[in-house]
């Protein structure tokens, strides 16, 4: 079903289904996605659910978010800001918390005018705005600072990643990743083979970090099997950006293992 995964989505994030609507059209509606006579349904829905929130499974601009709100009087989310809060609510270790943080801060900036009303300076560690100026221009410039900062941390952990790899390569140790969708049982897998208690659970995004063991294979000696975060369809660049680091560990492995979910209706695709 086409929005099967959106509503996996919605209850990761704990939202309850209440109903959904699909409109085809050549092309969205500048103002609002959908035409105006899906919206009108759309209104129409909501008052019959008593829905406290729309999701679309689509990217919209900070304009039609805002135009739809005003037009259906609830809180309007497209499909990266759910997968974001989902992400900001897994993160366990650092390097994941400063990712996502620097995911949510990139999404954010084009739209500080709609959703943007304070920053914490204090926590930031920047002077406070000088006098006369805009907040929204001290706002943007706070945001700057802070996606800089992001930036450097996480370039400097992926250095440190690199030298661990490059460390692994000269040992000639064979080095496999688990890939694969979310939820597919990666985790599960992998707590199997190395015994390592990694974190395992019947959702989406239980995994954010990769997790790497040793593992004895008999006439294979020692490898090295890691554990990934999964895969989704349209996953939002900006966090496909942001775990750059983390997702090279998969690029540079020996093997890639493919796990798929053998209930899974796609799991012949």
């Amino acid at each position: 079903p086409p929005l099967e995964e959106l509503e996996g989505l919605a209850e990761t994030a704990g939202t309850k289904v209440v109903g959904t609507l699909i409109q085809r059209r050549e092309s969205p509606d500048p103002a609002t996605y959908l035409g105006s006579g899906k919206v009108d349904e759309l209104h129409g829905l909501i008052e019959m659910t008593a829905a406290d929130v729309v999701i679309f499974d689509n990217d919209l601009n900070p304009g039609q978010i805002r135009n739809l709100e005003t037009a259906l009087q609830v809180k309007v989310l497209d499909r990266t800001e759910l997968i974001l809060d989902i992400f900001a609510a897994r993160a366990q270790t650092h390097e994941a918390r400063l990712a996502v943080e620097l995911a949510q801060l990139e999404y954010a900036m084009p739209r500080l005018k709609r959703m943007w009303t304070h920053l914490s300076r204090q926590k930031m560690g920047v002077k406070l705005r000088e006098p006369g100026e805009k907040q929204l221009e001290t706002d943007r410039r706070l945001l700057g600072e802070r996606v800089k900062l992001l930036k450097d941390r996480l370039a400097k952990l992926e250095r440190q990643r690199a030298v661990r790899r490059r460390a692994r390569e000269r040992s000639d140790v064979l080095t496999i990743s688990l890939v694969g969708y979310t939820n597919a049982g990666k985790s599960t897998l992998f707590n199997a083979l190395t015994k390592a208690g990694a974190y395992a659970a019947d959702q989406l995004f239980a995994t954010l970090d990769t997790t790497s063991r040793r593992l004895f294979l008999g006439d294979a000696g020692n490898i090295v099997i890691s554990d990934t975060v999964g895969f989704i369809r349209d996953l939002p660049h900006s966090l496909v950006a942001a775990f750059h680091a983390t997702l090279e560990e998969t690029i540079s492995a020996d093997l890639l293992l493919h796990v798929v979910d053998s209930a899974s209706e796609d799991r012949e695709g």
